[in-house]
């Protein structure tokens, strides 16, 4: 397999595809070339068929994309450098942008992120990291998604009303750093971070694309306003080496790699690291080669990067330093003594000598040992130098073989749904509860207040006839007696009586004999 030409001094300085896995650096100061070297290392893994994932912090880097111009001051390096068939060339391209703004849109989930990058990317106390593997260790026992934010929020408040339960499980929840951790997830949503977090979330397969020629597709991540966030910046491409790390089988020894990495910027990735975080760094770059995948830093001083990273790159392309500080020269000494020696070269001199273009390179030869130092004029890309118009960009984005998969977000039940569900059932029993108890003190204090009734009735009864009433109702009153009747009103009624007698017995016997007659005469 042809090696990849970075460029030529007394010989070409090539990397050899079964060696890209070892990693590299890219340094220099501003303005010396670091980013045109980026695009010809592209554009040879590319030609190579390895994909490339790559982040475009000033937008420089997306005119890989299109064709450049054959200038014939480019021809004319390119044959100084022995370059055949120099020609104009595109590499097929996708741009990503966590934004969705200028590229495809990339997402991840809170659960893929993991408490200890999320506590960095809320720059969260040790104390309060505790908390958040507990909230995340909770979620995995109950089965409920983290996905996004508001899933995030939602556990949080769950564990934290429900701490004394949880404690005997769980351990101690301190109120307090809950309340800490969504402090920081409010400031994280007004940083905009919450676009990143989300589904459809990215697949890493979509990163290792090549295309029908068989070229690899180079990957470039609009960074501009992501890189205004210096901390979400870092913490997104250090999840997304993660993963490839998680997720990508063991390999071995390839004859090239299945991805490159370049992580520009890479100072950002060490900044105010907690120890923790830097052994995880430095794990993910030492084994991470043997997945096949190799991963370029791009810094302005090999100094931001520990030395237990820097061990690890035997791909080196040094382009120019400044002296003017102590910890410039620092820097100059720091890069000559990880060179291998030229004797024909002082490199510490040279190194702050170079012109724009100019580059000292050593790359791992036949066997893995490191080449010898050369200083280097670095071939021109095939592609524009520059970046693309937006109308460009538009296209290149609506031709993408991913177009359309991740634009739409998707924001299926996860711990936000389910935790809402669990908090309304709550919610209804309890009222139903509450009416349950509302109606037996009801039908109790009815109770009472009938008893208290009829022991008032009891009461007014005794007061009214007597402790021997015993509750029973009076009896009638009897009539009022009537006055003795005059000796004159005895005499009337008796001679009444009397004469009513006689009276009768004449009428009885006129009427017997009447009867009796009539029988006789028959």
């Amino acid at each position: 397999m042809e090696p990849l030409l970075i460029g030529k001094g007394e010989t070409p300085q090539v990397i050899l595809p079964k060696y890209a896995n070892r990693h590299g650096l890219i340094a220099g100061a501003t303005g010396t070339g670091k980013t045109i070297t980026l695009q010809v290392l592209a554009e040879g893994f590319s030609e190579l068929g390895v994909p490339v994932f790559a982040a475009d912090i000033k937008g420089d880097l997306s005119g890989v994309a299109m064709a450049g111009e054959a200038k014939p001051k480019l021809a004319e390096r390119a044959a100084q450098i022995g370059v055949a068939g120099y020609a104009p060339q595109a590499c097929p391209t996708v741009f990503w942008d966590v934004f969705g703004e200028q590229g495809h849109p990339v997402r991840g989930t809170v659960s893929d992120m993991g408490p200890d990058l999320l506590a960095r990317l809320l720059d969260l106390s040790d104390v309060q990291q505790a908390v958040l593997m507990l909230v995340f260790k909770y979620c995995d026992d109950q089965g409920l998604a983290l996905l996004d934010l508001k899933d995030l929020r939602a556990a949080l408040s769950h564990v934290a009303e429900n701490a004394k339960a949880l404690g005997p499980d769980y351990g101690l929840i301190s109120t307090s750093s809950v309340g800490a951790i969504q402090r920081g997830l409010i400031g994280l949503e007004q940083d905009s971070g919450n676009a990143f977090f989300g589904e459809p979330a990215l697949e890493l397969a979509d990163l290792m694309r090549v295309d029908l020629s068989g070229r690899g597709i180079v990957n470039v991540l609009a960074a501009d306003k992501l890189y205004q966030k210096p901390r979400l910046y870092s913490t997104f491409l250090l999840w997304l080496l993660a993963e490839l790390f998680e997720e990508l089988p063991e390999a071995g020894d390839l004859e090239k790699p299945k991805l490159v990495f370049f992580f520009d910027e890479a100072h950002l990735l060490f900044n105010d690291a907690p120890k923790a975080l830097l052994e995880k760094i430095e794990q993910v770059v030492r084994l991470i080669r043997s997945k096949g995948v190799g991963i370029y830093f791009v810094t302005q001083n090999p100094l931001d990067l520990p030395d237990t990273v820097l061990g690890q790159l035997g791909n080196r392309v040094q382009h120019a330093l400044r002296a003017f500080t102590p910890r410039d020269q620092k820097a100059v000494k720091a890069a000559a003594e990880t060179l291998r020696v030229n004797p024909k070269l002082d490199v510490e001199a040279v190194i702050t000598t170079l012109g724009v273009g100019e580059a000292l390179v050593s790359t791992l030869q036949e066997g893995g040992i490191p080449g010898i130092v050369e200083k280097t004029m670095i071939r021109p890309p095939k592609s524009r130098m520059g970046s693309i118009t937006p109308a460009e960009r538009q296209l290149i984005i609506g031709r993408s073989p991913v177009s359309g998969r991740y634009e739409k977000a998707v924001d299926r039940e996860s711990a936000y749904e389910l935790l809402t569900q669990r908090a309304n059932r709550a919610a209804e029993d309890a009222s139903a509860a509450k009416a349950q108890a509302d109606q037996v003190k009801a039908d109790a204090a009815a109770a009472k207040a009938a008893a208290r009734a009829d022991a008032d009735w009891k009461k007014d009864v005794r007061d009214a006839y007597g402790p021997a009433s015993r509750g029973r109702a009076p009896a009638a009153p009897r009539a009022p007696s009537r006055r003795s009747d005059t000796v004159v009103e005895t005499a009337v009624k008796s001679a009444t009586r009397s004469l009513a007698t006689s009276i009768g017995s004449q009428v009885g016997r006129s009427l017997l004999r009447g009867i009796l007659g009539s029988l006789t005469k028959r």
